[in-house]
């Protein structure tokens, strides 16, 4: 996982790669241990795998010894697919599964009960949240990265509120406070559909500013207080993210289908 020099040693970039990895995993641990008690054959997905480091050790460290579980990786770069394929054969891991194609197009299970995307970047983040809604996932953990589109949309289109809108005025505040608004539109979206929702960093900041993580736990069908504040939001902020657009035309579909 060129964690280590070819003398052996880890070097400092290496040593920051293996805290925040170690860190997450600590972070994960208790969703791994929940749906692997409670599930006959778990299915974890890494949306966004690039070379499916996370899932390899996810893998190694939880579903190897149980004897059960699927992890499905998905990644739409062919060739980081194929390295992270051949590595699988080469570790034994039979249970790892590889789907090549964006998130939007990937082949999800019917049913999964773990999904982590770690660094998806830009709507990719929208596109996994997306996929653990729609196949009904016990839990999420996303770290998301470089949030853009809903900074464009502040631009194009600012809220009514001119107090609100003094809090993007400059291009380098609508940028941070749009990325803070995306994630608190994606803990919310969690929280409408039933969700309990932990918001913290991932590792120190000295180690990587894409720190940010969104946990969520499925306790209930829904939270109509939690739908009241996110469409409040998204009212008086005048935006529309690419998961609340997806949710909605979903919805829209469900409703055609059953007339």
């Amino acid at each position: 996982m060129h964690l280590l020099t070819r003398d052996g040693h880890l070097n400092a970039d290496a040593l920051r790669k293996l805290k925040q990895v170690n860190h997450l995993v600590g972070l994960l641990r208790p969703a791994l241990e929940d749906v692997l008690h409670r599930f006959g054959n778990p299915v974890v997905v890494d949306a966004g795998s690039g070379n499916a480091y996370l899932g390899f050790i996810l893998y190694e460290l939880f579903l190897k010894d149980a004897g059960k579980g699927t992890l499905l990786s998905i990644e739409s770069r062919p060739e980081l697919t194929a390295r992270a394929e051949a590595r699988a054969g080469t570790l034994g891991f039979e249970r790892m599964r590889f789907a090549t194609a964006p998130l939007s197009d990937a082949p999800w299970p019917d049913r999964v009960h773990l999904v982590v995307a770690l660094h998806a970047c830009d709507t990719a983040t929208d596109d996994a949240l997306f996929g653990a809604l729609r196949h009904d996932a016990d839990h999420v953990a996303v770290v998301p990265c470089c949030q853009a589109e809903v900074a464009r949309q502040l631009k194009e289109r600012p809220p009514a509120s001119p107090v609100l809108a003094s809090l993007f005025e400059h291009a380098w505040h609508r940028r941070e406070f749009g990325s803070h608004l995306t994630n608190v539109i994606r803990a919310l979206v969690l929280e409408a559909n039933g969700y309990a929702v932990t918001v913290t960093e991932l590792t120190g900041w000295e180690h990587s500013l894409k720190n940010e993580l969104i946990l969520g736990k499925k306790v209930r069908r829904e939270d109509a207080r939690a739908r009241g504040r996110l469409e409040q939001l998204l009212a008086e902020t005048g935006v529309s993210p690419k998961l609340v657009r997806m949710l909605a035309a979903s919805a829209g579909l469900r409703r055609t289908t059953r007339a």
